[in-house]
């Protein structure tokens, strides 16, 4: 029979602890009732498996709390609870030692999804030891850069370097960086050069302008097309970066999990993001490099 897992529930709101209570019970779980961060450093003689903990408390507030129980049991995993709006609150929690935060009013089921999960790490930690996002990075000095006031022909030199190939996070061969990061005078990351926007950038305009319909004909014959790429690049080759770059990619902590940094891409539509370490560009993390560790964790 599996054990039953014992929650402590600290919060300052009665009808949030009742109610809560009710639906968990319901649900399986054992939970003792705390309603101050002193009662709850009493209640922690029950032995819970795991804490629920409100931030915001009049008196011993979430913070003195987490840090207090983390004395006692260094290893109680703790979920946070916090307000709208308090977000940066929650994530100092995890730096504080928490396992994880929710908003309120939290889904039950979320909060039930994550009560199961801090347990079973808890038990099992060695089963969850996986990679961080600065694990798997490319280094910004393996990267390939380039100053803002360079040319669109220097971009393309530069990153021709980066077209050989080399061993990359696992023993798959990887060639390229496929883009290059444009600096700015004080040596920050100001855009991002790919392969897609020198595509874009040899486009003349009036492809993608209103056509009569006759046009459309006329577009798909050989002669249309004829001398126009190479016309192109020798319109653009000598023009700044800074006309055709994207913007920076979006940033992640490099002490972030790779799930956050995959959810960043699917769902931003990014092929690659920024790493920083200490407020610093630490590196890139790109698609082929998550790939290279769902390689890794298949085959191992």
């Amino acid at each position: 029979m599996t054990k039953q897992i014992k929650i402590l529930m600290v919060d300052d709101e009665k009808r949030f602890r009742d109610t809560t209570q009710k639906i968990l019970s319901k649900k399986g779980f054992e939970t003792i009732l705390a309603e101050s961060g002193e009662d709850a450093l009493e209640k922690m003689a029950q032995n819970p498996d795991i804490v629920i903990l409100d931030i915001k408390m009049p008196g011993m507030d979430g913070h003195e709390t987490l840090s207090q129980i983390k004395k006692i049991h260094p290893d109680l995993p703790v979920i946070m609870l916090t307000g709208h709006g308090d977000k940066p609150s929650a994530r100092q929690a995890l730096v504080e030692g928490a396992f994880d935060y929710l908003s309120k009013p939290c889904d039950i089921d979320l909060l039930a999804e994550k009560i199961k999960e801090a347990c079973r790490r808890k038990n099992h930690p060695a089963a969850y030891e996986e990679a961080r996002v600065m694990d798997v990075m490319i280094p910004i000095s393996d990267y390939t850069t380039i100053d803002e006031t360079k040319t669109i022909g220097d971009a393309i030199a530069e990153l021709k370097h980066s077209f050989v190939s080399k061993l990359a996070t696992s023993q798959l061969m990887e060639t390229g960086h496929r883009s290059i990061l444009v600096k700015d005078t004080q040596g920050g990351v100001k855009g991002i050069l790919t392969l897609r926007d020198m595509l874009e950038m040899i486009m003349p305009a009036y492809l993608s302008a209103p056509k009569p319909s006759l046009a459309d004909s006329i577009e798909y014959s050989p002669m249309f097309w004829t001398g126009m790429f190479s016309a192109g690049i020798k319109e653009m080759k000598n023009k700044c970066i800074s006309v055709v770059m994207s913007p920076s990619p979006l940033s992640i902590d490099g002490g972030s999990n790779l799930m956050e940094a995959a959810y960043l891409m699917v769902f931003n539509n990014e092929r690659r993001l920024i790493v920083t370490v200490s407020g610093k560009t630490a590196g890139v993390i790109r698609e082929q490099d998550l790939f290279f560790e769902m390689e890794r964790i298949t085959t191992q």
